[in-house]
This record gives structure tokens, C-alpha cells and sequence, in this order.
């Protein structure tokens, strides 16, 4: 248990069997009445942020998140399977707590698998991945001018666009949070 004077950016509350993660706070004290705390909270699981007052002093209850690096191994069909690189326990994750991040996944990739309890809340890849390109249409002479883009299959099999002087065989830096082109890798 811990005060709401004590809330920090990234703590993890329990409120009402639901996990929030505080994403901002303000400390506030009018001039009559008592002080309070503002915050805005975002779901752990849903996603779907809220803004919450509460009075200074009240108890909250501090949930424990784990967050540990792991490394994927493989998708058996039905989950997308994890292991802790120092204890080599193996954790399944289902397509739903995944999400897009799917959609970004090598084997031996290395991501951050929160967990409340042995439950899988979510996982956390890097910012941006490389991966290669498997296929695309080939861009017309004349066409780097124009700024356009067209459709590419990753190494994963998920496509995204990118501009037309991007050919098969390339390999591209892709941001995982919005599945935009960031740029070409050069070897």
C-alpha cells in the first residue's frame, strides 16, 4: 500500500481488481479546502486512459509489475512462445496480449514481457526493428522523384509502405509502434 502522495510516472495501481498505470500526476492545493491529487491512468489491458482525482494521503494499492527481458522462440499456432534468458523458463503469450507487436517478431528477438502475479500483461518490443524485405513491386525510372510510396512484405509477412526506390532483398528500419518506414539499413 502506498499514499497518493507517493505516485510516480510508470507505477502500476490496483484499483477495483483493474491494473493502471499512472501516466501523468500533479500534486494540487487549492486555497480553500484540501489538497488533492491529479492524475491520468491508463488501463494496462484495454488500453483506455482516464483522468482520476484523488485526496492527498488516500491509500492505493500498488500492484506488482514484473518486467523482464526475453528472448522469442517460436509461434506453436495458437501462442507466441517467450523464455526468461536467465532462468530459461518459457512463457506462452496469446495473439490478443500481443497485439501488432506481432507483427514485428524474428525468433531469438529480444522483447519485455511485463507479468502480474504469472499473468502476461503485455509485451514491449524496441522502438524500431530492421527487417527485410521479402517482397515488393519493382519502382519505375523516374519515380524517385515523386515521393510516392507502394505496399512491401516483410520477413514477418506483414506489409507497410514504403517509398519506391525500396527493392526485395533490402533491408528497412520499421517504427513498431505505428508500423511506419523510418529508413533503409546500410550494411
Amino acid at each position: 500500500m502506498a499514499t497518493t502522495n507517493d505516485l510516480k510516472n510508470g507505477m502500476v495501481l490496483n484499483l477495483d481488481g483493474q491494473l493502471w498505470a499512472v501516466v501523468w500526476f500533479q500534486h494540487h492545493k487549492p486555497g480553500k479546502g484540501g489538497a488533492v491529487v491529479r492524475t491520468k491512468l491508463k488501463n494496462v489491458e484495454s488500453g483506455k486512459v482516464v483522468d482520476k482525482t484523488f485526496n492527498a494521503d488516500v491509500k492505493v494499492e500498488v500492484a506488482n509489475v514484473d518486467k523482464r527481458a526475453m528472448q522469442y522462440l517460436y509461434n506453436d499456432g495458437t501462442h507466441y512462445v517467450f523464455m526468461d534468458s536467465g532462468t530459461y523458463e518459457q512463457i506462452e503469450v496469446t495473439a490478443e496480449i500481443l497485439g501488432d507487436a506481432k507483427n514485428f517478431l524474428l525468433e531469438n528477438q529480444e522483447a519485455i514481457v511485463a507479468l502480474n502475479e504469472g499473468r502476461v500483461l503485455y509485451v514491449e518490443l524496441p522502438a524500431s526493428v530492421e527487417l527485410e524485405v521479402t517482397y515488393t513491386e519493382p519502382g519505375l525510372q523516374g519515380d524517385r522523384s515523386t515521393g510516392g510510396t507502394k505496399p512491401a512484405t516483410l520477413e514477418t509477412g506483414h506489409s507497410i509502405s514504403v517509398p519506391l526506390f525500396i527493392t526485395t532483398g533490402e533491408k528497412v528500419k520499421v517504427d513498431t509502434r505505428d508500423s511506419s518506414y523510418l529508413g533503409r539499413v546500410t550494411s
